[in-house]
């Protein structure tokens, strides 16, 4: 199918492309190349940008956001969004950073994460200006001879020579035949819907750039390869992610999402504003002001001016009366019975990313009576440790802990 544009059109997109390539390769990790890109941009017409999501699971937070805003920079900019829902490719599982093979999904699954999925990320793109796809229109045509043809296109020698294969191979794990075909699939759905530009983190060159080789196979103009870097948490150091206890959902309440923003350090309020808002924080502003401006950006976006407003009084409200659970992180205590030393030690560790022994938690924290459960201390470090969720355990004086 041939896209055709109005001339005045073409000729907008080719005169901002200088412009429009500094704004498009600000925040990346890594960009191959931008030469590549910006001779793309001046030729004056909409790019067709992918961002392929595998909806594994129904809810998204920040870090997923990321790749999603630059997708939006490119909308704005006139070029045209491709979001691929890999409803195929989700069944398999990226390998990618993965220690083992991931549990696979059913189609059932993946189709109902997705529903959730898209809503979410259309709090973001502009729905009537992003084209999505499912890559199992193609996956599920394909016989047994095709996928055979589409193997012998890639050597197993480069397959190995993924960091994450390697590493299992290395420590005796296992590395199963369903997960090297995943950058195979990844790749395809780049020649599928031609695309331009495609996004991903930092842990997708790999798969992008098996992309690019079979578009040039296929004779097509080979995609940019755009990696956006991984969000960190709200701990500064960890990869923001559900089972770190560190992220911000989309969809979480505005007085939730306001307050564990609110728990930032001021380094990492600055990559939030670049990666998530695409913007510099108002120079001008104290550290704490800008901060509430971020978290009520961000409140506003997936939620509404006004539940911003209210968030910023709700939260405003609770740290006048010293109230420790404001900005509290979320922390799930091991599920056999543990003593409260250990569990705070653990606290200390899984959520801060802070080492501590147990004899200085015992004499440091528990004993001297720092450690309290919803105001409750706690100072027997041997006593068996019992929580419900929702109740905030206090560590210190500066580290705060959500039991969920």
């Amino acid at each position: 199918m041939t896209l055709e544009f109005p001339s005045n059109d073409r000729l907008a997109l080719a005169c901002m492309s200088d412009e429009a390539l500094a704004q498009l390769v600000g925040g990346t990790a890594r960009v191959l190349s931008e030469k590549e890109l910006a001779e793309k941009l001046k030729e004056g017409r909409p790019l067709r940008i992918k961002l392929g999501v595998d909806p594994t699971a129904p809810d998204i937070h920040l870090g997923h956001t990321v790749p999603l805003e630059k997708l939006r920079q490119f909308q704005q900019l006139g070029h045209q969004a491709v979001l691929i829902i890999g409803d195929f490719t989700a069944t398999v599982g990226d390998p990618t950073g993965r220690s083992s093979a991931r549990p696979p999904l059913t189609r059932e699954e993946v189709l109902s994460n997705a529903e959730t999925y898209t809503d979410q990320a259309f709090k973001i793109l502009d729905r009537k200006k992003t084209e999505v796809v499912f890559n199992g229109e193609w996956f599920r045509k394909m016989s047994y001879e095709e996928v055979l043809r589409l193997n012998a296109r890639v050597t197993m020698q480069q397959m190995l020579q993924r960091e994450d294969f390697k590493e299992r191979i290395a420590k005796g794990q296992e590395v199963r035949l369903h997960e090297i075909q995943y950058p195979i699939m990844q790749g395809w759905d780049s020649v599928e819907v031609r695309s331009d530009v495609e996004i991903g983190g930092t842990d997708q060159l790999f798969n992008i750039l098996v992309g690019r080789d079979l578009q040039k196979e296929e004779g097509q103009s080979q995609q940019v390869v755009m990696l956006m870097p991984l969000l960190e948490g709200l701990d500064g150091t960890k990869k923001m992610s559900k089972s770190s206890h560190n992220y911000v959902g989309v969809n979480e309440a505005p007085n939730e999402m306001f307050g564990k923003l609110m728990s930032i350090s001021d380094e990492l309020m600055d990559r939030y504003y670049l990666l998530l808002l695409g913007s510099a924080r108002d120079a001008s502003l104290h550290p704490m002001e800008a901060k509430k401006e971020l978290a009520r950006l961000l409140v506003s976006r997936y939620h509404s001016d006004e539940d911003a407003r209210a968030a910023i009084e709700f939260w405003n409200l609770r740290r006048s009366k010293g109230d420790v659970s404001v900005g509290a992180l979320d922390y799930r205590p091991p599920v056999d019975q543990s003593s409260v030393a250990q569990v705070v030690r653990s606290a200390f560790l899984d959520v801060f990313d802070l080492q501590k022994s147990l004899g200085e938690v015992k004499k440091q924290f528990v004993i001297p009576g720092a450690v309290q459960l919803d105001g409750v201390k706690l100072t027997d470090p041997a006593a068996t440790f019992e929580a419900q969720s929702g109740q905030i355990l206090r560590l210190s004086k500066k580290h705060s802990v959500k039991i969920v």
